[in-house]
């Protein structure tokens, strides 16, 4: 993104967490880890001091793992000034509390204006300049304006949505059809199977959605269906990747060893399987997913499961009475 932002005139301050990173993109000016064959514009200063980095700034992008989400706003709050516009690209719900992150950023810094920038987008395609089109919203009309405003250009399209729940709920659950989709596919299983998988994925994740207060249309934009497609058909993908690793007969923890970057899926399972336990909502892919990643249940076993559970009908009602 900081590329993008370089490459249509913006100066960049970028943040770079881990200090050996920070030296090899200082001296190479590429990040040779994570996004090699990229050169990163001589308007993107590079920091290992995330104070230095924020501090005045009026809009800042958050895109660190969901996890880190929290401890990063906690970070910069005292370094922020007015009422920054905040866009966040992390994809999950926080462990424990089950909250999106929009609402983990505004209880770290409520003075933000907060914005969610989501949909079908992996960073090796968007730093290529292949075109790319993602969704933002935001409680504040005005704030996901000027994002969209500031990010938009020949390759990178953005589009605004006024469900900030939806948006986020669709960013967040499609990783675990994605790992689920994986494992299919790790089991050998093939087209028929990923058609299923991702086609009841978008139910599960409109369903879980709407209990939350999003609207069921959403999923079937980018930030639901146009980000599952991509997340469940591509080799970017850390999800599938990792999802192909467990059918294949890996345990989760080497899997992740593997991938050797995070995979958002693992955690947002477990988050969703119990806030949709704790609102009486049945999941069935999310559920058999959880088994096999917290339980170690067989993955071939999960899938006959869900193969052989009781009929019903296919649009029966999205929200649980």
């Amino acid at each position: 993104m900081a590329v993008l932002l370089a490459k249509k005139g913006y100066k960049v301050n970028l943040w770079v967490y881990e200090e050996d990173d920070y030296q090899a993109i200082t001296r190479e000016r590429e990040n040779r880890r994570y996004l090699p064959g990229i050169s990163i514009p001589s308007n993107v200063d590079v920091y290992f001091e995330l104070k230095h980095a924020v501090r005045k700034q009026d809009v800042i992008l958050l895109a660190v793992p969901s996890h880190a989400v929290r401890e990063t706003a906690r970070k910069i709050a005292a370094d922020v000034v007015n009422k920054p516009i905040i866009i966040n690209a992390a994809k999950g719900l926080e462990e424990n509390t089950y909250k999106r992150l929009s609402q983990v950023i505004g209880e770290e810094i409520p003075q933000a204006r907060i914005v969610v920038l989501s949909g079908p987008s992996h960073a090796e395609e968007v730093a290529q300049d292949i075109p790319t089109t993602v969704v933002c919203s935001s409680e504040d009309s005005e704030a996901a304006e000027r994002v969209q405003d500031i990010f938009m250009c020949p390759s990178f399209r953005v589009y605004t949505n006024s469900d900030l729940i939806g948006v986020e709920t669709g960013g967040a659950l499609k990783n675990i059809i994605a790992l689920a989709a994986g494992i299919c596919y790790g089991l050998g299983y093939g087209d028929n199977t990923k058609a299923a998988l991702m086609t009841r994925g978008v139910y599960e994740m409109a369903k879980l959605g709407q209990a939350v207060g999003a609207s069921a249309l959403t999923f079937a934009g980018l930030s639901g269906i146009g980000d599952l497609i991509v997340t469940c058909t591509s080799m970017h993908s850390r999800n599938q990747r990792a999802g192909i690793l467990i059918g294949q007969g890996k345990s989760t923890e080497e899997a992740l060893t593997q991938i050797g970057m995070v995979v958002e899926g693992v955690k947002t399972c477990k988050a969703a399987y119990e806030l949709a336990q704790s609102l009486n909502i049945e999941m069935p892919i999310t559920e058999q997913l959880y088994r096999i990643l917290y339980e170690g249940k067989d993955p071939a076993s999960a899938v006959n499961d869900l193969m052989l559970r009781d009929k019903t009908h296919e649009s029966e009602k999205l929200v649980v009475p």
